[in-house]
């Protein structure tokens, strides 16, 4: 245990500080860009900012992620805040850690499994192109000196880090294009016009709102939806990153993380967040592996706004630009051409589909979800072929090959020869499986309208599932029963 503590908070102590730097600059326009589109004051998102990247440096499962207020969760919370107010966005915001705890607790996060990989990278595309778009706004209608800027952003991203490794090469871009900003006078839009920025410690407090089953009804949808959408992006960052730094993170454990972050944050101002890829992505490119770098992008991201609050919001938006343009460049899986091309054409269609509904709604979860149950839909599609082979040996045989359920009956009952009579038949299952319920029903169907026409019908092969199945839900075993008619 000791071990393990010294291992993610001090493994890693220069990396984890320098990168925890240049995230928390990151981290402030994306709050209050966050927050406006919530419609809320900008101090909510990043008193959100501040309050779950600290704590879920401490009690989540995943060191080196990065987990603050984000656009999935601030598009929810839209209609919330319209109708009822910052306070009750607070009480939900409260609410959506109860549950994402519970979440935790009974282990949700196995559910991860049952996500196909062509909906992963259809994800990680999507989230890609999202973040290229919310730069857009800050580049159309400006000054050539603003292209120039971020020309030069990315070229610092890029270039330095070939020769000079020891400053993270983002950190040196904002610093330094940040002064000569500042000293010559340039016009360009700054972080100071996305919002007021008020230099004062969040504090604790109730939300001033009923304590009611009225106000439960009001808050719980938007509590679940936040839960669901927070967990579900955060779990797929947490893969991310597991494949970035080639190592196991406790998914169980993230989740009662996220609920315990989102349920302090709420008492203390801010609205809900869960992890962000964009920051996830920065922190392990810049060094940052363990959790040290969470708990420094907090703190320090509240530094900025204590201390230098003047300063912060005279940073070019430009350069913010370019860095949050390298994220997205190196969030896209740009071998996904490749596996358009060479991934089965079922695959394919679903990484798509997820890239276009996530960039279309603006919404991972719906994105996620339909990539998920497109998936499911050709794997049904896929596995429903059946085989049934006859052959007239000693007896009229049928051999089944495949998988019986409700998506392959109808194939399955449309391959049998019905007008023999008075004849033995053997129907071989050794290369099948019987699923359902509507599988054995087919089964029956069969039996009996075989023995009809006063054939003697043998079902041989069943494997134990199948068997099982037979035995608690056929009734052809019961000579008498005649077949149902329709």
């Amino acid at each position: 245990m000791g071990e393990t503590l010294k291992r993610e908070w001090f493994g890693n102590i220069r990396g984890d500080i320098l990168s925890g730097l240049v995230v928390a600059l990151a981290l402030i326009p994306e709050a209050i860009a966050f927050s406006i589109i919530a419609g809320v004051d900008p101090m909510v998102g990043l008193y959100a900012s501040f309050s779950i990247a600290v704590i879920i440096a401490f009690v989540g499962g995943r060191p080196g992620m990065i987990s603050a207020a984000t656009g999935a969760m601030a598009l929810l919370m839209v209609p919330l805040v319209r109708d009822h107010g910052l306070e009750y966005l607070l009480a939900a915001t409260i609410l959506t850690g109860v549950i994402q705890i519970l979440f935790g607790v009974f282990k949700v996060a196995r559910v991860m499994k049952f996500i196909p990989r062509a909906v992963m990278i259809g994800f990680v595309n999507a989230l890609a192109i999202l973040i290229f778009m919310a730069q857009v706004p800050h580049l159309i209608g400006v000054g050539t000196i603003t292209y120039v800027f971020v020309a030069i952003t990315l070229a610092i991203v890029y270039i330095v880090p070939r020769f000079f490794k020891a400053i993270p090469a983002p950190l040196i871009a904002l610093v330094l294009l940040t002064a000569i900003a500042v000293y010559s006078g340039f016009d360009m839009r700054t972080v100071g016009d996305l919002g007021t920025i008020n230099q004062t410690l969040p504090a604790f407090l109730l939300p001033d709102v009923p304590f009611n089953l009225e106000t439960l009804m009001i808050i719980l949808p938007f509590s679940f939806a936040l839960a669901i959408v927070g967990l579900l992006e955060t779990l797929l960052t947490a893969n991310i990153v597991d494949d970035m730094t080639d190592t196991e993170s406790n998914k169980n454990k993230e989740a009662r993380g996220q609920g315990i972050a989102n349920f302090v944050t709420g008492f203390f101002g801010g609205m809900a967040g869960c992890a962000m890829i964009g920051q996830s992505v920065i922190n392990v490119k810049s060094g940052g592996r363990g959790r040290l770098s969470a708990f420094v992008a907090g703190t320090f991201l509240m530094f900025l706004i204590i201390v230098l609050g003047n300063v912060v919001v005279q940073i070019p938006m430009p350069v913010l630009v370019g860095i949050m343009i390298m994220v997205c460049i190196g969030t896209f899986d740009w071998k996904s051409f490749s596996y358009m091309k060479n991934a089965p054409k079922g695959d394919a269609i679903v990484m798509v589909a997820t890239v276009a509904i996530v960039v279309y709604t603006h919404d991972l979860s719906k994105g996620v979800l339909a990539g998920v149950l497109l998936s499911a839909i050709f794997f049904v599609a896929k596995i429903s072929k059946i085989k049934v082979q006859k052959r007239l040996l000693d007896a009229t045989h049928y051999r089944v090959e495949g998988q019986l359920f409700f998506a392959s009956v109808e194939d399955f009952l449309e391959k049998f020869d019905y007008d023999i009579e008075n004849e033995k038949v053997v129907i071989d299952f050794t290369d099948a499986h019987i699923w359902d319920d509507s599988g054995v029903g087919a089964v029956d169907r069969v039996v009996l309208k075989f023995r009809e026409s006063g054939n003697d019908v043998d079902i041989v092969g069943l494997d134990a599932g199948s068997q099982k199945l037979i035995d608690q839900l056929a009734i052809f075993k019961n000579s008498n029963v005649k077949l149902p008619t329709h």
